[in-house]
């Protein structure tokens, strides 16, 4: 048993000692550590945690204790039904929450909880496929290609068909091929069903993608679950096996899952597997289905982007006739005023399942609004309010969170931030593992755990530079693909390649001998970080750093000694990677590997990211409402409430997408657990140009009782466009007019100032002329953007808000009680 006991559950660690200590009534003992498990939770928390039998839905709304829940089942399982530990599944999202629910569950049960498999979708799929892989032809070696990677070699192959990059953009492209990937459809069957000539086309792509991808012997990430689904259904005895292990599959989130997901958990838990929905498959004896106990909140599914469908949560029951719904509604995070508003809000989706999260922390504070001049005056509250509640209630910055719609929006608090001296930390920037000298030396580690891998040998052959220029590369590919060969075989044998220079065909033999002397050290066996910094060393890399006179690059060799040092506490980690199965690392049968370091690194996502106090009073944490998904602050701004912001201006005018905006606001709101702020700016600046953008329309679906309007839009004192050529600050807040933006950015430059003048102008000397009467497909003139075509209009009157195609200026979603159009 784990010497550390969970804050609470100390009865639980004193449950456990009187069971070890020989206690003359064993029947008491385990009447005690039952009771024990059970201590703490509410009725329906409790039936979750002792259900059998029948499939299980748990809807759990924002901050219900679905962990707490999850990690009690598992521990009542084991202790109380003596599951095997090795028979149990448990999905999660992230690596970091895997994590942390196995040291819970160890904390409850001990060691035997390290033989579970508690990992993510992508995690699982990649510790089947070590194992069963071969049976498609791939090696077990095989390398995972993040989105960089995709993206590098999709670049290459729409170059090698000719497609017009204008026209076939590598991302479109990927994207594209995600989604058939995340519908289990493979090349053939796309291509099949392409219905126009750029489908047609994206579909070729993705027939060569996958090509290359075989040839390198790499997966991407959407293969890793596609490729399973798969293998179990051409190899029904293999899934077998799987469902024989696994009699306890329990699954978090399940509302983010995608038709790849649901598929695989359909093979392991149906009681007709070939009856689930396009599995695939067919015969294998019959295996009586696995407990499933699934546990999400349709009310919390924002990731239809990445292909999720709310239909598997909102459709369980269907999926499975005999299923049990448990509600859990108690939240334990929020005050009732936070709640009632999120209600409130969420109240306007259709088709959902009634379900009205309570508390009983009290009403707490109201939710305090604010209406801005601008963006800056808006980030200059923020940065305010902030130091008030640290002043007059003892908040720290760490316990402050600034959520937003989209990436762009953090430029703006970071530049108030900074000038004001508060302390943050962007989410979701340029991460980590994402900088160039860190992906450079993982290229080099990728390498040697696959050779056949093109991508990551052709990123690092000639870095640091090294005399094997694109002249001698394109030589090199040449010969391979004229003797079916893979690019690092055709190095070893470059003397055959025709047009190589002698001086890069030696360049080429003293990299090869390189990369020769450090595979030895992979074959032997060599710990990740032992080969990670040979690697640097003898590949001149980290010299080539140190020799430099650029300040960057020490800040890039101090990056490289924080990978090694990752490299180490892994290696000294007993808990190997994804590709080990628990149950061997428990036994000593394998040791941390190169690959497992590999994996860990690749499947590390945003939320595993999230930073922890720097510091005593740590830092204020932005970042995009996606992201704060699973978290929670005592204090939330949450900003940027406007029409064509949030909601975002895509989906306006497609019900099904501002319902999923709607999820997003009511993600937002309860992540609060004491205080909650809520924004929007009068005028914002897009491309250098103001954008007068209406009040969002979440703003009116929540309770006036309930929000104290610090500021309102009567309080606009000007409608002065902010000065772009200043350098200092306007005055802010309190009702005075719009802030200057600081010193102009690159964007600033570029700013289209002579347009934002002209509609300025235009904008004073027309105060009161009438709101024009559009209809889509009318023809307007606008004072700054030219002739333009009515796309759609919403509302009437003074409230008229116009989305208008300018051709090149793009659409603009324009106040026409402000904007300058006139009507032709």
């Amino acid at each position: 048993m784990s010497s550390s006991v969970i804050p609470g559950l100390e009865h639980l660690a004193a449950a456990s000692a009187s069971a070890t200590g020989g206690s003359a009534d064993p029947s008491a003992d385990a009447a005690a550590r039952a009771a024990a498990l059970l201590d703490g939770l509410n009725g329906p928390q409790r039936d979750a945690v002792v259900h059998a039998g029948a499939p299980l839905l748990v809807v759990a709304g924002a901050g219900s204790g679905k962990t707490r829940v999850l990690t009690r089942r598992i521990a009542w399982l084991v202790g109380e039904r003596k599951a095997h530990p090795g028979s149990i599944l448990a999905i999660t999202f992230t690596n970091k929450a895997a994590a942390e629910m196995k040291e819970r569950v160890e904390e409850l049960v001990g060691r035997r909880a390290r033989i579970m498999w508690v990992s993510t979708f992508h995690s699982s799929c990649v510790r089947i496929l070590r194992k069963e892989i071969e049976r498609l032809g791939f090696s077990s070696s095989f390398s995972i290609y993040d989105a960089a990677d995709s993206q590098r070699l999709m670049t290459l192959v729409l170059g090698d068909l000719e497609l017009d990059p204008k026209r076939y953009q590598p991302r479109a492209v990927l994207a594209w091929v995600s989604n058939a990937k995340n519908e289990l459809k493979d090349p053939e069957t796309a291509r099949a069903e392409a219905s126009n000539g750029v489908e047609e086309a994206y579909a070729s792509a993705y027939v060569e993608y996958q090509r290359r991808l075989r040839d390198a012997n790499a997966l991407d990430f959407d293969d890793l679950i596609m490729t399973t689904v798969h293998l179990f259904g051409a190899y029904p005895e293999v899934r077998e096996v799987y469902r024989r292990r696994f009699r306890h599959v329990l699954v978090d989130e399940y509302q983010d899952t995608n038709h790849a997901q649901y598929a695989l958990i359909h093979q392991l838990c149906a009681d007709d597997p070939e009856g689930a929905r396009d599995t695939g498959g067919s015969g294998g004896e019959r295996v009586e289905p696995s407990e499933l106990m699934v546990v999400g909140d349709a009310d919390q599914s924002i990731y239809a982007f990445r292909g999720a469908n709310i239909r598997n949560i909102l459709d369980f029951e269907q999926d499975f006739p005999n299923a049990t719904t448990i509600l859990l509604e108690q939240n334990y995070r929020s005050t009732q005023t936070i709640l009632t508003a999120a209600n409130a809000v969420i109240d306007h989706n259709e088709g959902r399942k009634p379900k009205r999260l309570w508390s009983d922390a009290g009403d707490g504070e109201p939710i305090v609004g604010y209406v801005a001049d601008d963006e800056h005056d808006e980030a200059r509250f923020v940065a305010d309010e902030i130091d008030k509640l640290g002043d007059d209630h003892g908040v720290r910055p760490a316990d402050v969170a600034v959520f937003y719609r989209t990436n762009a929006q953090s430029r703006v608090f970071e530049e108030i931030f900074v000038r004001v001296g508060m302390p943050y930390k962007v989410v979701g920037g340029v991460r980590f593992y994402e900088r160039k000298e860190v992906r450079d030396a993982l290229a080099y580690l990728r390498l040697l755990a696959n050779p056949a891998d093109e991508i990551s040998l052709r990123r690092i052959v000639n870095t640091p530079k090294r005399g094997i220029g694109d002249r001698a590369q394109a030589c090199v590919a040449a010969l391979a693909q004229r003797e079916g060969t893979t690019y690092w075989e055709a190095l070893r044998v470059a003397h055959r390649a025709d047009g190589i220079a002698t001086r890069s065909l030696n360049a080429i033999r003293a990299f090869v001998e390189v990369v020769e002397e450090l595979l030895q050290m992979v074959e032997a066996d060599e710990r990740p970080d032992v080969i990670l910094e040979a690697a640097l060393d003898r590949s001149g890399y980290l010299t080539d750093l140190e020799d430099s006179d650029d300040p960057q690059d020490h800040t890039r060799v101090e990056n490289l000694a924080e990978l090694v040092a990752v490299a180490r506490e892994f290696a000294d980690d007993p808990q190997a990677g994804p590709s080990a199965d628990p149950s061997d690392v428990e036994a000593g049968v394998v040791t941390p590997g190169l690959g497992d370091f590999l994996e860990r690194v690749a499947l590390v996502a945003d939320a595993d990211q999230i930073p922890d106090d720097d510091g005593a009073d740590g830092v204020v944490t932005l970042m995009t409402l996606h992201t704060a998904k699973g978290l929670e602050f005592p204090v939330v701004f949450l900003t940027g409430l406007e029409d064509g912001v949030f909601p975002h201006m895509r989906t306006l005018g497609d019900r099904k997408e501002i319902e999923e905006e709607r999820r997003l606001a009511y993600v937002g709101l309860t992540r609060a657990r004491e205080r909650l702020y809520i924004s929007r700016a009068v005028v914002r600046s897009a491309w250098g140009a103001p954008s007068h953008n209406p009040a969002s329309r979440f703003l009116d679906e929540l309770p006036v009782d309930l929000v104290q309007w610090r500021r309102t839009a009567a309080a606009m004192t000007s409608w002065r466009r902010p000065d772009l050529s200043s350098s200092s600050p306007a005055v802010g807040g309190g009702g005075a007019g719009g802030g200057g933006l600081g010193a102009p950015t690159a964007a600033g430059r570029r700013n289209f100032s002579a347009a934002a003048a002209r509609a300025d102008a235009s904008a004073k000397s027309k105060k009161n002329r009438p709101v024009p009467n559009l209809d889509p497909g009318d023809r307007v003139v606008h004072d700054a953007f030219g002739m333009g075509t009515v796309v759609s209009v919403e509302g009437a009157a003074e409230k008229a808000v116009a989305s208008i195609d300018f051709g090149s200026q793009g659409v603009k979603r324009l106040l026409l009680r402000y904007a300058p159009v006139e009507k032709l």
